[in-house]
Order: C-alpha cells, then structure tokens, then sequence
C-alpha cells in the first residue's frame, strides 16, 4: 500500500514541476526563467536576433540606394511584446557599425508566443553625414557578434552579358599561353587566357598477360598480335595489359570480343610507361574604371570549341569617390576561373605584374570556328 502511495506522490510532484516549466519563459541564458503565470506579470527590456543581412547578400550597397536590413530568429518573447527597434550607429575608422536593439514589453495578456522565430525587414535611408569617410558597413548583435558587411561606395552598376568562342587550340598544353581576342567592333573586350603552370613527370609500370581466344570465328593463317592498352593507367598497381591476336586480312574476323579469356599467371617482362601531368589555369581578364570593382561575376556557360558566356556587375566610382576597388589592379580586373575568385597581389605572392606580362605576349586563339 505504501509503495503505490509512494509512486502516486511522485506522479503528482512531476506533474506539478510540468506545470512550473511550462508557465515559465526564457529571455537569456544569463537571466534565467520569467514566472509569467502571476496576474500582475510585466517584464521591461531587451530581446535578441540571431541572424542579419543587408541587401539580401550583395556585395556593394550604393550610398545613393535604400538600405535593407534583414533580421531573423528574434527573440521576442510574443507575438505582441515587441515594443520597437532601435538602431545604433558607431563609426569605427572607415567602418560604420549598426546594432539593432529589441525592445520588449510584456504583461500577463494572452499573447500567443511563435514557434517559428519571427524575422523582418528595415529600410534605412542613411545620412551623408553618416556615410562621410565609410567604406564598409557591417551589422552586429547584443553580443557583439558580427553578423554581415556590405562595401559602401559612390557610383552607379551596370550589369553585361560577354560572349566569346574557344577554339579547340585551348585543350592542346603545347598552344598555351593562349587567349581570346581583346577587342571587338573596335572597342576593349573581356579575355579568357590560359596558362601552363607546371609538370608532373610520372611512371607508370606494366606487363604483357597472355590472352586465349576461347570462340574462333575466322580460321585465318595469316595474323597479328594486337597489345589492349587500358584506357585509365593505375599509378599504385603493376598493369596487366593483355595481348590479342587479329587475321591480317581486315575483312576476317580472329574471335568473339567476349570470348577472350585472360591468364594472369603467364607475365612478360617489366615495362616502364612515362606520363606527364600538365597543371594551367584559366583566367578571366578584363580592362575596368580605375578603382571600379566587380559587384557580380557568374560563369554562365564554358565550352571548348564552343561558346563561353560569362554575367559581371560591374561598379564605376564617381569622380569624389575616395576608396577603390576590391580589384585586381586599379584598372585591371582578373578571376581564376577554376577557383572563381579574384587573383590580387599578396604581401608574399606578386602574380599579377608577371601575368600581364604572358597576356601581352599569349597567342591570340581564332575568334571563330573555321569555315569547312
């Protein structure tokens, strides 16, 4: 009797501690729970946002465009306790920083709280005042965690389209360094340029492995002994290659290409096969404002012996315009292709004086396929 007494008083005391967490609200994980189950609840302070962007993600913001601030996974108690949104500006050498602040008021009300966190959008119209002397914007939370940045600069953006023909010369290592034409219809025009980095000599090793026609179809005199290469060489293994046998005449047939059966236990001597690996890179090149930039820079379509397109967003600055680029050089904008990313000059790495030099001196490829 005792014992089921006992169990029945503990049901109970989890029950009730149920009840306890269930009426209780979190605001930090510093602050602990908010009893809001008291009639005379109200709670005064500050909420928090876990996620922000500006302009959906883009890489330059226009000082002369509307800013958009996006916020997600806000903490806001419920859906009627968020009281306002605060922002607050701090310059920090050429970087402008905006923290948002949640206020939150919340009382005893049935308010339903969101499952799902809630998130919204800001547009800022910022002052010149705000922007003189900044080149970056960047966002940050309560807990001083940067969450997005967005390069600020004067001008205007223009989005093109690029097309050029590779011709097959790009596939063969002994025409490199090649490239595309630099002009069209008389005016400057965007290049691709490939380039032999380096070499790789490698061995690979075989063997010779007796093979057994088990179905001959033509029973001919005359023939000849015809060595099956692989089409892929292992590095790591010995090959075996086998040797079959043809009628010298073309028009027989020796056996069946399903019916050779191969015997590895009768090997021909060692054999040595040298390979080299050919290591390039592909290059986007192309002639911009001085201090211009790229805001966008998608391959659309890349093909040898046919069409490469390519989609830039290109940014030129105004003439007050006091910061420059990112860019390549000042007037010279060049993108790894294999890597998709600008080629710049490092404190240890000089690339770009010595690639300009090969561009200037390149092969230029046809801009056409040939007429048959």
């Amino acid at each position: 009797m005792n014992r089921i007494r006992s169990k029945y008083m503990g049901l109970a005391l989890l029950w009730i501690l149920s009840a306890v967490v269930f009426f209780a609200g979190c605001e930090k994980d510093t602050d602990g729970p908010l009893n809001v189950s008291k009639e005379d609840f109200s709670y005064d302070g500050e909420g928090f946002f876990a996620y922000a962007r500006l302009d959906s993600g883009k890489t330059i913001h226009l000082s002369k465009d509307t800013l958009y601030l996006d916020m997600g996974k806000m903490w806001t108690f419920s859906n009627c306790a968020l009281k306002s949104i605060n922002l607050d500006y701090d310059k920090e050498d050429s970087v402008l920083w905006i923290a948002p602040t949640l206020l939150i008021h919340a009382t005893a009300e049935d308010c339903a709280a969101p499952y799902y966190r809630p998130d919204t959008t800001l547009k800022l119209l910022l002052s010149s005042k705000l922007m003189s002397g900044i080149g970056v914007i960047k966002v940050k939370n309560d807990a001083d965690t940067s969450l997005d940045s967005i390069i600020l600069r004067r001008g205007s953006l223009s989005r093109d389209t690029f097309e050029m023909y590779l011709d097959s010369a790009f596939a063969d290592v002994q025409a490199f360094p090649l490239r595309t034409k630099d002009k069209k219809h008389g005016k400057n025009y965007p290049t691709v340029m490939r380039v032999l980095d380096s070499l790789t000599p490698r061995v690979f090793y075989w063997r010779t492995m007796k093979s057994t026609c088990t179905h001959r179809v033509d029973m001919c005199k005359n023939t000849v002994s015809d060595t099956i290469y692989p089409n892929s060489w292992n590095i790591n293994d010995t090959n075996l290659v086998p040797v079959h046998y043809a009628c010298a005449d073309s028009d027989s047939v020796y056996c069946i290409n399903s019916k050779w059966e191969n015997d590895s236990t009768e090997l021909g001597k060692l054999q040595e096969r040298p390979d080299t690996i050919w290591h390039y890179s592909t290059y986007y090149t192309e002639k911009i404002p001085e201090c211009g930039t790229y805001s966008h820079f998608a391959i659309n379509s890349f093909v040898i012996g046919g069409q490469a397109r390519f989609i830039r967003e290109l940014f030129t600055p105004d003439e007050d315009e006091s910061f420059c680029g990112p860019n390549s050089k000042k007037d010279w904008m060049v993108y790894n292709l294999s890597t998709n990313k600008m080629v710049v000059d490092s404190d240890s790495v000089t690339v770009l004086d010595s690639l300009y030099k090969i561009w200037k001196k390149a092969t230029v490829a046809p801009d056409a396929p040939k007429e048959k």
